[in-house]
């Protein structure tokens, strides 16, 4: 990802994938690669969470991601501050305004359901 080209705003939910069933206006959920771009989104949510929880996650790689328009939903192998890997999801909101990027968001553990 470049920098100034995008403003994304990352929305994180804590919350079990089981029970995800979240109705983002703009169309349905489709799979996209986990290019580049997308690995860069999810390792800035898990530096972004530790940021804030001091966790210790650790990223590893998006394993999996849907797109709907300009909403990204990624799975993201992390390991805890145990060393053991585990699954997170991580909701994000992406806004083409040139020059700037803001972001916020929350992360969450999919308890690996997915």
């Amino acid at each position: 990802m470049r920098t100034g080209l995008l403003v994304a705003i990352v929305a994180v939910v804590i919350y079990n994938v089981a029970t995800l069933t979240m109705a983002i206006p703009g169309g349905e959920w489709s799979p996209v690669p986990t290019t580049l771009g997308i690995q860069d989104l999810g390792r800035w949510a898990v530096t972004e969470h530790v940021k804030k929880a001091n966790d210790g996650i650790k990223f590893i790689k998006v394993v999996s991601a849907k797109s709907n328009d300009d909403n990204f939903d990624l799975i993201i192998e992390a390991s805890n501050s145990n060393g053991k890997d585990a699954k997170y999801e991580a909701e994000v909101y992406v806004m083409d305004l040139d020059a700037q990027r803001t972001r916020r968001h929350l992360f969450g553990s999919t308890h690996d359901k997915r």
